[in-house]
């Protein structure tokens, strides 16, 4: 590992001025990500900037009858909050499924979002990667890709982004505080990430040197009624192979409102808009569902050992929309 300075910022704007000090610089939440990488010399940051204990580590209603969160707020906090249960469960799910209970009391939420993939090949500094090193490659795409992207990949990089909690917010509409030495900022979550492309080194589209202040959620009525669900290749804890949020909202046997994300299946948290297309309006029923489903998987390009995802991910989301729609029932 390579040596490194360490410093512990006291306010967000010094935080901000200490890592526009020195480009080398990384922040550091819970380092439940960034540590990992920093043993394995995919990370070599000169200086570290402690933000944990900032003043951010709050969940509190807004004026509208949202959620503001927070950037240092545990992840284990967040799920045990009551706001968060009630309001919207789904978000409540995904953080449990994303870890271990020592690793949701480290990690932060403005950690959870910016966590890189897991992908092998980025991970071992031996392999060429465009996502470590633009340019040299991703042999991922002729080589080990069995949990790989199947939706918006291209053949510059075909890893899928790691986090459970990105899929559930990016379901609710989150959006994205950040701070800069210019002053405030805000992105929706859904242009947060960006599509990989030829360029998968840029992941966000935070602004140089910004840093995550926290993450709101608007008013979701629908969100009360809501699931995610997450598979994985063992029962313990694991990254996903697919996952789905999902909130419905049926009335007189239609669907008047659905919100569906998928996870493990794109670089990014995959907001399936065709598939919300195809149920608004439509009747609640299997036949909807799966043509749903279908409509969103069209664009599916899988690699020739990942295929089964495509599947998969077809039952899950049919599955994920049964169980919502009889428990509303009931």
């Amino acid at each position: 590992m390579r040596e490194f300075g360490y410093q512990r910022a006291s306010d967000v704007a010094g935080a901000v001025a200490l890592l526009g000090a020195d480009p080398d610089a990384r922040f550091l939440g819970g380092g439940t990500n960034l540590v990992d990488l920093m043993k394995t010399g995919v990370e070599r940051p000169a200086r570290l900037v402690d933000v944990r204990e900032l003043p951010l580590d709050r969940v509190e209603m807004t004026a509208v009858g949202g959620l503001r969160i927070g950037a240092t707020v545990t992840n284990g906090d967040l799920a045990a909050h009551p706001e968060v249960r009630r309001r919207y469960p789904a978000l409540a799910q995904a953080v449990l499924a994303g870890a271990s209970g020592q690793l949701r009391n480290m990690a932060t939420v403005g950690g959870n979002l910016l966590q890189r993939t897991r992908c092998g090949y980025f991970t071992d500094v031996t392999k060429p990667c465009n996502k470590r090193v633009p340019g040299s490659g991703c042999p991922a795409v002729a080589g080990e890709h069995h949990n790989h992207a199947i939706l918006g990949a291209s053949d510059h990089c075909v890893a899928v982004h790691p986090s459970d909690m990105a899929v559930a917010l990016t379901a609710f509409d989150a959006v994205v505080h950040f701070e800069t030495a210019n002053g405030p900022g805000e992105l929706p979550l859904a242009e947060f990430y960006l599509p990989v492309a030829d360029t998968p080194h840029r992941e966000t589209a935070l602004p140089p040197g910004a840093l995550v202040t926290g993450i709101t959620l608007p008013p979701a009525p629908t969100a009360a009624n809501s699931r995610y669900r997450k598979v994985r290749e063992r029962a313990s804890y694991a990254f996903a192979i697919g996952s789905v949020a999902a909130a419905l909202d049926i009335r007189d046997g239609v669907v008047r409102d659905v919100r569906l994300a998928l996870g493990a299946v794109a670089s990014r948290p995959w907001r399936a808009v065709e598939a919300e297309r195809v149920l608004t309006g439509a009747p609640a029923d299997a036949e909807t569902y799966a043509a749903a489903a279908d409509a969103e998987l069209t664009a599916a390009r899988p690699l020739p050992h990942n295929g089964y995802k495509v599947t998969l991910m077809r039952n899950l989301m049919v599955a994920v929309l049964t169980e919502l729609a009889e428990e509303a029932a009931r």
